[in-house]
């Protein structure tokens, strides 16, 4: 059987990002959502989450955004932030200058904040990916050691190349096969895979091909629990350019979009709020 957790990324980036995160969440369109912890709105997010009875998973950050107001890490590990304290928006340094120590740190202090907040997530994912070894060091044994102490879930595709949009090189395949079966042997559940929009506006050229684009992926999904994530906003969020958010706005669209819903019924693909089960 084939399921599909449909995620909307971001509560707390920004005001106009949090309502409709929130407003699709509530009207159903999408079945889980994550929220940022170092983002100056994400306390008004997680209170507004919980009046919604929405339980948001932990978006786990170490890098800010251009065009928004820094952030800052909640613990205070000094490789993580910059002369101003605050996190870099690149997340290549992340990978050349974060330790360990620091980053495991961070995570308990993101994870405390959210039980602070009055969230139970049961799941975790790395923003910007920067957990992951996509730009240089990678910390997923870490993070997977992490995932495991504290029974959360980690959005790892057992089966990366939905998302890579092919098989990956022989290192990062390597790479990945050993991050797999840690999982495994730690019990942390993975999902079977996960995909996402990675075009721009300009590249896809108008909101049809978008939703043409992930209808023709419905077909692909593997047996199990997979995961797409999306990035709905408007066009006038701030810190984004005017391609981003006409994309972002696409992907609000999409997900309330009759015919999107109509594809998933079509495929068969049954709607999951997450793969821990």
């Amino acid at each position: 059987m084939r399921r599909l957790v449909v995620t909307a990324d971001d509560l707390g980036r920004d005001p106009a990002s949090t309502d409709i995160v929130l407003d699709l969440a509530a009207a159903g369109h999408v079945t889980a959502t994550t929220l940022i912890p170092v983002a100056p709105g994400a306390r008004d997010a997680a209170r507004r989450a919980r009046a919604a009875g929405v339980e948001p998973h932990l978006h786990l950050t170490l890098t800010g955004e251009r065009g928004l107001p820094p952030w800052r890490p909640l613990s205070g590990g000094a490789s993580l932030a910059g002369p101003d304290g605050a996190l870099p928006a690149d997340p290549h340094a992340v990978g050349s200058r974060a330790e360990p120590g620091d980053v495991v740190a961070e995570l308990d202090a993101q994870l405390a904040w959210a039980h602070e907040a009055g969230l139970r997530p049961a799941v975790a994912d790395s923003h910007a990916g920067t957990l992951y070894g996509l730009h240089g060091r990678s910390f997923l044994a870490e993070t997977l050691a992490w995932c495991a102490r504290h029974g959360l879930a980690f959005r790892l595709p057992a089966d990366p190349a939905p998302y890579l949009g092919g098989p990956p090189p022989a290192p990062l395949a390597e790479a990945h096969a050993r991050a797999v079966a840690l999982a495994g042997s730690l019990g942390v559940a993975l999902p079977a895979t996960v995909w996402t929009n990675r075009r721009s506006a300009a590249d896809l050229g108008s909101y049809e091909t978008l939703r043409a684009d992930l209808v023709a992926r419905l077909d692909d999904l593997p047996e199990g629990v997979s995961e797409l994530f999306l990035h709905p906003s408007t066009t006038g969020a701030p810190g984004l350019d005017d391609d981003a958010g006409t994309v972002r706005a696409w992907e609000a669209r999409l997900l309330r979009d009759p015919a999107w819903h109509a594809a998933l019924d079509r495929a068969g693909v049954g709607l999951a709020r997450g793969w821990a089960s």
